[in-house]
């Protein structure tokens, strides 16, 4: 479960069983209304698809949650236009998009949430995933930002289907 900590509406609480953990989420808090770009985490409960890893960062993760190693070539659009949206592709690719492999190491690990995937409608949002903090629990885009220590912590118990709750 994933709820708003009291202090800042960029901050969260991911609870599994009796252990919390801080988080960041959207830099615009949450919604139940999500949009492209609005910078909001949605309030919904979603399903873990799969997750993505930086193999020349990091090694020994264990999850029974479907990992790949993340490719230079690995790239996720975010333009609603593109039939593509929402979908991972590879480079090279014109519409706008994330690049998987960044220099940063927010994506050294990253776990695919469903939001808009299984069933995808044009600007409801893109790239809803559980990654990596950015010093200081800074915002996110609408995703859910964990410490590396914390995601260790947390993988061995998530598999796909585990549903993600955020209040």
């Amino acid at each position: 479960m994933v709820r708003p900590a009291p202090s800042k509406i960029s901050r969260a609480i991911v609870q599994l069983g009796h252990l919390n953990f801080p988080a960041a989420i959207g830099r615009n808090g949450r919604t139940a209304l999500k949009r492209e770009g609005d910078g909001k985490s949605p309030i919904s409960t979603i399903g873990l698809m799969h997750g993505f890893y930086r193999g020349d960062r990091l090694t020994g993760i264990v999850t029974a949650l479907p990992m790949q190693r993340t490719r230079k070539s690995m790239l996720w659009c975010d333009e609603p236009r593109s039939p593509n949206y929402n979908r991972l592709v590879n480079a090279p690719f014109a519409p706008s998009h994330e690049e998987m492999m960044r220099n940063d190491s927010l994506y050294d690990v990253c776990l695919v949430l469903d939001w808009n995937i299984t069933s995808r409608s044009r600007n409801r949002g893109s790239a809803i995933f559980m990654h990596l903090i950015r010093p200081g629990y800074e915002p996110t885009a609408g995703c859910v930002a964990l410490h590396p220590r914390d995601m260790r912590r947390i993988l061995p118990h998530l598999r796909k289907g585990t549903k993600i709750r955020i209040l």
